[in-house]
């Protein structure tokens, strides 16, 4: 089932939106199980169906690892995103970052293969870029993973204030 909206990370963004107004609608899913699953377009669709029917003045995407699979949406909505552990050697994701023009916060570490820091810094979008984290955000060390997840959720609490 992957990173979930119960894990740190959403935990803690969820609770920023709710603590500053925002209705939050979680979307909790199942992967296919196929391999050959078009794994972008399947995404897209759950992004969609949790879109679908929104009436809010203000909509804030926020996504981890495969979730950010909905960035093309976001740029094609022009609705602000929180990217945790984007996955930024899939071509959708980056030629959505490039083109988005909405606040957008991207986050991720110097030990995750999906990362690269170099692409992140060409991009005209915040970043906060976590040494020595893999792809959950941590390390093997607890104490220090905590004070990892505390520094990328104030990022995320300064950028949802600022929205």
């Amino acid at each position: 089932m992957g990173y979930v909206p119960a894990r740190p990370l959403l935990h803690f963004a969820r609770g920023i939106l709710v603590r500053r107004g925002w209705t939050v609608r979680e979307v909790w899913w199942q992967p296919p199980a196929d391999p050959a699953t078009d794994w972008e377009a399947w995404v897209m669709d759950q992004a969609r169906s949790a879109l679908d029917g929104v009436q809010a003045r203000h909509v804030l995407l926020v996504g981890k690892s495969l979730g950010a699979c909905a960035a093309p949406l976001a740029a094609e909505r022009g609705l602000p995103a929180i990217w945790l552990t984007p996955l930024l050697g899939r071509e959708g994701v980056v030629a959505a970052l490039r083109r988005s023009q909405a606040p957008t916060l991207l986050v991720g570490g110097t030990a995750d293969r999906s990362w690269d820091g170099e692409l992140v810094r060409s991009l005209a979008h915040p970043y906060v870029e976590i040494p020595g984290a893999h792809h959950g955000l941590e390390t093997d060390d607890p104490v220090e993973s905590v004070e990892m997840l505390k520094q990328v959720t104030a990022a995320m609490s300064r950028f949802v204030q600022e929205l």
